[in-house]
């Protein structure tokens, strides 16, 4: 949609939120329904609910038109990867609004208003808020780094392809300089690039792969450090600096 039609952004903002209300608050119906014994009526609340999901899924598709997925089959790699990012990104956003700035708000008005049991439910949730944040934001982590494992296993898979039908192996070369060697797990093919470091494991950008603790282990499988070996990488060319070995 044009984003520059600022009143039905908001009016779409408004439907969304209020269709996803009415989803919840009927499913709520539909279990007080059914200990009630109606149930009928539970079934009745069900299937409104569902209804309404449908029409707030509709509303947010348009809010958020780059979501939209109509046949995943004709998407790039790139494309997916890109898509799910964004997914991602509004998750982690949404949830550090609710515990930075929503739920401490609605506390501290609650505290005012001496209603104490409020005070307590809305810092329960900007603790459990925090939670799905730091949640979303590992699995943008690991998203990121299976992004270059999945690249590493398409250039093997290609590679190996190429062998087959008589081509000549590709050389691998291994780049020697500490402050920019890559190591790779052994056990799950997660690549460990110094320039980039491990942030989320308190890993900070340049560390090398030698500097890191004996205790680190990969966010991805969790093996230990000595499961890494160093990274080659495939090229054509005869390279002018760096170990170089015939292989696969």
């Amino acid at each position: 949609m044009d984003l520059s039609n600022f009143t039905t952004l908001q009016n779409l903002e408004s439907a969304f939120g209020g269709e996803s209300m009415a989803n919840r608050k009927y499913l709520f119906f539909a279990a007080v329904a059914r200990k009630l014994g109606f149930s009928d009526l539970a079934k009745l609340f069900k299937e409104t609910a569902d209804q309404e999901t449908e029409h707030a899924f509709a509303h947010f598709e348009l809010l958020h038109p780059e979501l939209v997925v109509k046949d995943a089959a004709v998407l790039t790699v790139e494309q997916k990867q890109e898509i799910i990012s964004r997914c991602l990104s509004l998750a982690i956003a949404g949830e550090t609004y609710e515990y930075t700035t929503m739920y401490p708000e609605f506390a501290a008005a609650a505290q005012t208003d001496r209603d104490d049991p409020a005070a307590a439910e809305f810092l329960k949730q900007a603790q459990e808020s925090n939670d799905h944040a730091n949640t979303f934001r590992t699995a943008a982590h690991r998203f990121g780094l299976l992004k270059f494992i999945e690249n590493y296993h398409a250039d093997r898979y290609t590679e190996a392809l190429k062998v087959l039908n008589g081509g000549e192996a590709a050389t691998t070369v291994v780049d020697e300089n500490p402050e920019t060697q890559k190591w790779i797990c052994r056990q799950c093919s997660m690549i460990y690039d110094p320039v980039t470091g491990d942030p989320d494991s308190g890993i900070a950008p340049g560390t090398a792969f030698a500097d890191i603790p004996d205790d680190w282990y990969c966010p991805i499988c969790g093996a230990t450090k000595k499961t890494f070996k160093i990274f080659e990488k495939f090229s054509h060319d005869e390279p002018d600096h760096g170990k170089v070995n015939k292989s696969l």
